[in-house]
């Protein structure tokens, strides 16, 4: 039997995330970068060789796809910001649809067309609002719905209909023209009811009871792994869910009578009632009808079948690359699917179920980078890459390994979401501000630390997290500043940038005014060391200087502290594409970072998010 508490825990994720979100960017201080220039600092320019040493996908995350009236494909990327218009036959890319800011699109996760092939429609998940583009016009309407709007499906008669994940938890009916909400058919927006209803599919079906048709939704849960069938128009709406006296959905109860009455039927896996059997799905994420007429399913962990719709004749098709995220089938029965971890789309060849890979994948979001010494004394590098955590050659960028980072952790051992790293010897110190947690990694064993700070109940943003000494110091938004682990209160007041360490001093940057602080621990409050614009990546070189990624310029800097009245400033790089994304005041500042890391060999290495690459530029030519 599944323990019932461990299928609980999976839908308390990230529940308050994007209000806090809302409520420190909307206090956050103004931006300072009008301040004089420190004193005595001497600036010049090293003319360094800059090369890439890994390239990434073509997107950065693959999420909702549709295939238009035009015959291309429509890929919605909730990383990438946009949605990527693509040929089904060479993978092609022929537009980014992104919108104009503010009423545009900023954050999709999945995109569907109406059945007249005039429009597209569009969940920004992390700001909660469902777009739809007239595509004649290009016009755009937006409407917020809830935190967390996620699938969004078309039934063959016009009806809309979205669900949310991760951020809420629901299923309602949507007017296509206004986006208004028609019916809120199960509303949990702050609760957890539902099991995260992701990427689905309607149709009609007989009622021999009532004789007449009825409108039927065949979708995964994602956090109770399971795929399910709803009735749709046999639940009373509940009111407004965003009103205090909204009726929830409580969990596993009435779950459990909407089973029972037949409301909702499973399909495939199990859901978590006492003396049930585990469920052998690990967070499937789309469920979509074939012209055969069978469920095609597709799981995260990379397993695809299709069921038929009565729960019966389940087949295996093919085993997949984890990170599974959406699929759709062309009106001739071909079938394509979108890989959100490795950010691929294929063609999904059949009987096989093998991908002709259309945008092949690879890195999707580089963020944190260390360097350390491997084997031979070949010069390895870890890589946050927010899905997985990824090592990588030094010298040649081939990948040697990765390990899963988990949306919704399995439990306190699970990896969280890698966004940034640092090393602590043989361990990294990885932080991530969408987990909303710090933890010590083991390179060694790949055990998991997690790393308690801040005040009790309330959701972390840790943007950057190192080690001095025997303690670890964290940058984060909800504190406003650099603290020490096991307490609440900041060190250093900031807006939460990056954080490099020597082993006794603490280096922090404020994104906000620039300021680079530089914290002894002698008693005395931490000094302002250098300015600059928009920092986030911070490291120390082999002879102790300090270089700055200053996005604000995209360039990378080098400070040399070593004459306190000459301090030295050199440009090492410029023209470097640092990720320019954002997401205003719901989501920090520095949104996907940048960083910088030094190698035992003095190889600098820095990560380019607008292009998806990672830079590397050899000890000898930064001199």
């Amino acid at each position: 039997m599944k323990p019932i508490n461990s299928s609980l825990k999976k839908l308390f994720f990230g529940a308050n995330l994007l209000i806090l979100l809302l409520l420190v960017f909307s206090c956050s201080p103004e931006l300072d970068l009008e301040a004089e220039n420190l004193e005595a600092t001497n600036s010049k320019s090293n003319k360094s060789t800059v090369r890439t040493l890994v390239k990434g996908a073509n997107l950065n995350g693959a999420n909702g796809i549709d295939v238009g009236p035009d015959g291309n494909l429509y890929v919605a990327s909730v990383s990438g910001q946009n949605i990527t218009v693509m040929n089904k036959n060479s993978g092609k890319i022929i537009e980014r649809i992104t919108g104009d800011p503010g009423n545009g699109v900023e954050s999709p996760d999945d995109v569907v067309w109406n059945p007249e092939g005039t429009a597209i429609y569009w969940t920004d998940l992390i700001i909660g609002e469902v777009g739809r583009m007239d595509m004649a016009t290009r016009a755009v309407t937006k409407k917020f719905i809830a935190p967390g709007v996620n699938p969004i499906r078309f039934s063959a008669d016009g009806r809309l209909f979205v669900a949310l994940d991760f951020l809420g938890d629901g299923l309602y009916e949507l007017d296509p023209v206004t986006l208004d909400v028609k019916r809120h058919i199960i509303s949990c927006p702050f609760g957890f009811g539902l099991g995260f209803f992701n990427s689905f599919d309607t149709r009609m079906e007989f009622d021999p009871v009532a004789e007449k048709e009825k409108l039927v939704l065949y979708g995964p849960l994602f956090a109770l792994n399971a795929v399910i069938a709803i009735d749709v128009d046999s639940f009373e709406p509940t009111g407004d869910p965003m009103a205090p006296e909204a009726e929830f959905f409580p969990f596993l109860n009435e779950l459990g009578a909407a089973v029972g009455s037949g409301q909702i039927r499973l399909v495939a896996g199990s859901l978590p009632f006492p003396g049930s059997e585990p469920s052998d799905l690990f967070n499937p994420a789309a469920a979509k009808f074939g012209p055969d007429g069978m469920l095609y399913v597709l799981d995260q962990a990379g397993q695809f079948f299709k069921v038929n719709p009565d729960g019966t004749n389940r087949t295996s098709i093919s085993t997949l690359d984890p990170g599974l995220d959406n699929m759709s089938f062309a009106n001739d029965g071909r079938l394509y699917m979108t890989n959100n971890d490795e950010g691929w789309v294929a063609e999904i060849l059949m009987p096989s179920g093998q991908p002709r890979y259309l945008s092949p994948g690879g890195i999707i979001r580089p963020q944190g980078l260390v360097a350390m010494e491997g084997p031979n004394n070949q010069e390895v590098l870890y890589e946050a890459d927010l899905f997985n955590l990824r090592k990588f050659n030094g010298t040649n960028g081939r990948q040697l390994e990765q390990f899963k980072g988990f949306l919704i952790p399995e439990g306190d051992e699970s990896l969280i979401l890698p966004q940034n790293l640092s090393r602590d010897g043989d361990n990294l110190v990885i932080s991530s501000w969408f987990s909303g947690g710090v933890q010590v990694w083991s390179t060694l064993d790949q055990s998991v630390e997690n790393i308690s700070y801040g005040f009790d109940g309330v959701q972390k943003i840790p943007i950057d997290a190192v080690r001095v000494g025997d303690d670890i110091f964290i940058s984060d938004l909800t504190v406003n500043g650099v603290v020490r682990e096991g307490t609440s209160d900041p060190i250093i007041e900031l807006v939460a940038s990056g954080l490099a360490s020597d082993g006794e001093n603490l280096f922090a940057a404020d994104w906000g005014s620039g300021n680079i602080y530089k914290e002894d621990f002698s008693g005395d409050p931490a000094k302002v060391i250098a300015k600059v614009s928009f920092p986030e990546g911070l490291a120390l070189d082999k002879e102790g200087r300090l270089l700055v990624v200053e996005t604000g310029t995209s360039s990378l800097l080098r400070f040399d502290f070593s004459d306190p009245e000459n301090i030295v400033k050199t440009t090492l790089a410029e023209g470097l594409e640092f990720d320019t994304g954002s997401l205003g005041d719901a989501g920090p500042p520095t949104f996907f970072f940048d960083a910088v890391t030094v190698g035992p060999s003095g190889d600098i290495y820095v990560t380019g998010g607008g292009s998806n690459v990672i830079y590397k530029i050899t000890q000898n030519k930064v001199r």
